[in-house]
């Protein structure tokens, strides 16, 4: 069994992983702030394990900077196709030909 993490637990793993990439991407806080109009404080909070909430919309904007909202079908991958989806047809009875000989 594996152990679940919490919210908190995850939303303080993305934003340490993310500090990196905006590291690696030669972006300052300052900087992010200007290009994604999400305050210096709220970037800071994030990285820093201090945010217990932030929306969607703000966190996919940060993401977007340093190339990482292209993977977000992983998030929620689309389910394949159920064969119970589709209504079972009832089966046409097949009437044999009289053969005449």
């Amino acid at each position: 069994m594996t152990c679940l993490l919490s919210p908190l637990d995850i939303l303080r793993e993305i934003g340490e992983r993310f500090k990196e990439y905006r590291l690696r991407y030669g972006l300052t806080q300052k900087k992010l702030s200007d290009l994604t109009c999400v305050s210096v404080t709220t970037i800071s909070k994030l990285e820093n394990g201090n945010l217990y909430d932030i929306s969607f919309s703000t966190l996919f904007k940060l993401l977007h900077m340093v190339n990482l909202d292209e993977n977000w079908e992983q998030l929620v991958p689309l389910l394949p196709e159920s064969p119970y989806m589709y209504k079972r047809q009832k089966k046409v009875q097949r009437i044999r030909s009289k053969n005449k000989s």
